[in-house]
């Protein structure tokens, strides 16, 4: 497994992993795409020191948010959401109500804090496990790129 550049990502790639950085100075860790439960996929899931969880999602152009249907199934899975977009980015388009991150691929910037709405006590037990799971599998993974997946690998 080699080490990715910059010329092997996507955009929004590129976007999540600025995202992730400027999350980790905040004392936050960030999963790139997390899959929360079947047929959804965040493109960064932050958990912070004090057990909270944010959804980021990375937009990459207008087209790119304008195809976004799913993103309202995505609050009922963190504490605070948020777009990330690049300093291009027509950010009139997003929802007023939502968080937004000026973002490149080295670093970001939270420019509007994101409503909170906390989660149900259960519904945090169940995302934070997988948060956890997910990391280290994925951990498991890149140190042992032969290990045989689980069936519920992600």
């Amino acid at each position: 497994m080699g080490i990715l550049t910059d010329t092997d990502l996507q955009p929004g790639q590129l976007l999540a992993r600025g995202v992730s950085r400027h999350l980790r100075a905040l004392g936050f860790v960030g999963l790139e795409e997390f899959v929360p439960e079947r047929g959804k996929r965040v493109d960064v899931m932050a958990l912070g020191p004090k057990g909270e969880l944010w959804v980021i999602e990375c937009k990459s152009s207008r087209a790119d948010f304008q195809s976004d249907s799913k993103w309202e199934g995505y609050l009922e899975w963190c504490d605070r959401y948020f777009w990330a977009v690049d300093t291009e980015f027509p950010t009139d388009l997003l929802p007023a109500e939502t968080g937004l991150i000026i973002a490149d691929a080295y670093d970001a910037e939270i420019v509007r804090m994101a409503p909170e709405d906390k989660l149900a006590p259960a519904r945090r037990k169940k995302v934070i496990q997988k948060f956890a799971m997910d990391s280290a599998r994925r951990l498991q993974r890149y140190r042992d790129p032969r290990l045989a997946p689980l069936p519920d690998d992600s």
